[in-house]
């Protein structure tokens, strides 16, 4: 374990942060940047300069050089209304978006595919850009399809998103498996054959808790907060907090409004309930967006603040333990963030609330990168060993659970 050291009280505020990150850079675990340059047509880098100020995302290359960020968790998302093939092309593009921004910016981003890949590149001053998949409707239910994505790059999977898969429940789905099928237990092992992380952020606590059951190697919420803290279903209940000691696992804190504030939390559920009113589906990505900037105008959103984000990051201490906590701030994932926090660029700020709080330069050296850094390099060991004796899985949804239910899998109408 790290020695645990005492942030000099000798510097200034700011110069005890610079000196953190400068020698923890922050790996955050979930941006979607790329989502937001497609959603702005903007599927060709050349279109969008990340090197300069983006009004429109809260990601660039500037602001992350600013927060402190020397690695990133490229979220290569899909909504999970796309099904079947065209969920999986669409990954493949959001792939390749990626991959070609590494390429445009070699001087700034380099792909990552392991733990000392990471090392190395954030030792150079570049940010050691790896991805992540955002929901299991990405690889339609074929474990073919997991091991193509692994190749190209991918180093965790988010078991689903907001609907439930065939396979696994959703926190934000009615209950259809009661957490994870026989293929979803067959889907975690070969993730965990792979060396590919386990992401249970937007899993129900039924998924969590069976993940749990049979991983042998980390798992990770890329994005997830306190449920004890606001009771929003995306977070991780204490339960499960408490075995992410014996796993090895991180909670990766994340900073969305409606996940850190219990008002905002509020906010969202009586949005949810108008949408319903009228017939519409909440799980809708594009329905959502567009009925919340209507309902907007006459309900104002309540505001989240750095001081929520802070009692989360010191709950999940608290209980899963500083081994088993990072940061996944879900930029231009959501259309706004908490107060202080409102881009890449506030890092710096987070650290600084810590370390007012007690936080030692250890503690928080933990947090920005050392506990998801460790977690890879004990999901890489665990996956060289699971290779020596067991082969790839051939498991098929339709040997395992049966005719894959259609009903679960299609957007609702």
């Amino acid at each position: 374990m790290t020695p645990d050291t005492p942030a000099n009280p000798d510097l200034p505020a700011n110069a005890a942060v610079t000196a953190v990150l400068e020698r923890h850079p922050v790996l955050d675990g979930h941006n979607d940047l790329a989502w937001a340059l497609r959603e702005a047509g903007s599927l060709d880098p050349a279109k969008t300069d990340i090197a300069a100020r983006v009004e429109f995302t809260h990601t660039d290359l500037p602001r992350l050089a600013k927060g402190g960020v020397g690695a990133q968790f490229w979220s290569v998302f899909v909504p999970a209304d796309l099904q079947g093939d065209v969920a999986v092309t669409t990954t493949l593009e959001q792939i390749d978006l990626v991959r070609q921004l590494a390429a445009r910016y070699p001087g700034a981003l380099e792909l990552a595919s392991t733990a000392a890949d990471v090392e190395r590149i954030m030792s150079s001053g570049r940010i050691a850009s790896l991805l992540g998949a955002e929901g299991g409707h990405s690889i339609a239910s074929s474990l073919a399809t997991l091991r193509a994505l692994y190749r190209l790059g991918v180093r965790y999977l988010t078991l689903t998103h907001n609907r439930n898969t065939p396979w696994a429940d959703s926190a934000t789905d009615q209950p259809a498996a009661g957490g994870l099928t026989a293929f979803g237990r067959e889907v975690v092992r070969e993730m965990q054959r792979l060396g590919m992380l386990v992401d249970l952020s937007h899993v129900a606590a039924t998924t969590m808790n069976d993940a749990l059951d049979i991983a042998e190697a980390p798992v990770i919420f890329s994005h997830s907060s306190a449920l004890a803290i606001c009771d929003h279903p995306r977070n991780v209940p204490d339960q499960v907090l408490g075995r992410l000691a014996n796993n090895g696992g991180v909670c990766m804190i994340t900073f969305v409004p409606a996940f850190v504030s219990q008002a905002c939390r509020d906010w969202m559920r009586e949005l949810i309930e108008a949408m319903e009113q009228q017939g519409l589906d909440s799980k809708d990505w594009s329905q959502r967006s567009e009925f919340r900037t209507q309902w907007t105008a006459s309900h104002p959103r309540p505001t989240a603040t750095l001081a929520d984000v802070v009692a989360h990051a010191e709950h999940v201490r608290e209980v899963a333990g500083i081994d088993h906590i990072g940061l996944g701030g879900d930029y231009d994932g959501v259309d706004a963030q908490p107060d202080g926090l409102e881009d890449v660029s506030c890092y710096p700020a987070l650290i600084g609330a810590l370390l007012e709080r007690g936080w030692s330069e250890a503690d928080c050296g933990k947090l920005t990168s050392g506990n998801l850094l460790r977690a890879l390099r004990d999901a890489e060991a665990t996956a060289s060993r699971i290779r020596a004796s067991r082969p790839p899985s051939a498991a098929r949804i339709e040997d395992l659970d049966g005719k894959p239910d259609q009903a679960a899998a299609e957007p609702s109408a």
